[in-house]
């Protein structure tokens, strides 16, 4: 997933500015920037208090540039990099009602994007040493969906499907629902041949089943560690297996121990921590 096109991050900055100042973008608006002169003008910086992977410097810009087209940025990095506690990540000059109107809105972009590649990355170091790759999900912020995946890649992590229609995942309700593990994979497979095709198994005869369909890849859905070593014997690299479900930091070392192709988790997404900027006025 590369950075998401100008249009999608123009439009997604204005939403934000638009629920900020009441439905209009502009600084009269903010009836505590008026408190300031007009025409003064002032010196800032964005600087962050702890290591962080960054991710959102386009969100961030085009936040200061729709408030203010004026405010001068100077961005001393670029997303993916890692930086140190304590570093200043732009230095902005400009009219002082401007920078503190676009404030908010840039800040929240730039920490929760560097917070999912922040987290993403801290993952991913776990994996280190292994051909297992970390992937991402579908659980994103609604409306979020390709800013967060592109913050995956920035952290090091790897896009699994984009949404709905761009790969098959047949879980237990698809199942449930088509009759079979089998009749399921098959129907996937005549609809649509060119897309790749997911099955989520819950046990080991499912996963036999599962096998002899073919699918290009098989989810072991919440599988002991022991029963995944037995999952990547049996399979015997006839197709791809991801593993999901309870996945924690600290037990990411033994699954990268097992073999397996691929780890998921909602975690780097959906539960991450916002990370610790700040803009201070000079």
């Amino acid at each position: 997933m590369t950075q998401p096109n100008t249009q999608y991050i123009e439009a997604q900055v204005k939403i934000a500015l638009l629920e900020d100042l009441g439905g209009e973008v502009t600084i009269n608006n903010d009836v505590t920037a008026m408190l300031i002169p007009a025409e003064h003008q002032a010196d800032a910086h964005i600087i962050t208090r702890e290591d962080i992977i960054l991710c959102g410097l386009s969100w961030a810009k085009e936040a200061f540039n729709q408030v203010d087209s004026s405010i001068k940025q100077t961005w001393h990095y670029k997303d993916g990099d890692k930086i140190a506690a304590n570093s200043v990540l732009v230095d902005l000059s400009g009219n002082a009602r401007s920078l503190l109107t676009a404030e908010r809105t840039a800040l929240n972009f730039l920490q929760m994007l560097s917070a999912t590649a922040t987290t993403t990355h801290q993952y991913t170091q776990y994996l280190n040493g292994s051909s297992t790759q970390l992937l991402d999900t579908r659980k994103t912020i609604p409306s979020f969906r390709l800013a967060q995946k592109y913050a995956v890649t920035c952290g090091g992590g790897t896009n699994h499907r984009i949404g709905l229609f761009d790969a098959y995942l047949i879980k237990e309700n698809h199942i449930k629902a088509c009759g079979s593990i089998e009749a399921a994979i098959n129907k996937a497979k005549s609809l649509h041949p060119e897309i790749k095709v997911e099955v989520e198994v819950e046990s080991l005869e499912e996963l036999r089943t599962a096998i002899a369909a073919g699918p290009d890849i098989i989810m072991l859905d919440n599988f002991s560690t022991e029963l995944i070593h037995q999952a990547v014997i049996l399979n015997n690299k006839q197709c791809k297996l991801e593993v999901s479900g309870n996945i924690t930091e600290e037990r990411l070392t033994e699954l990268a121990k097992t073999g397996v192709d691929y780890v998921s988790t909602g975690a780097i997404t959906k539960h991450v921590k916002a990370v610790d900027l700040s803009l201070l006025i000079k």
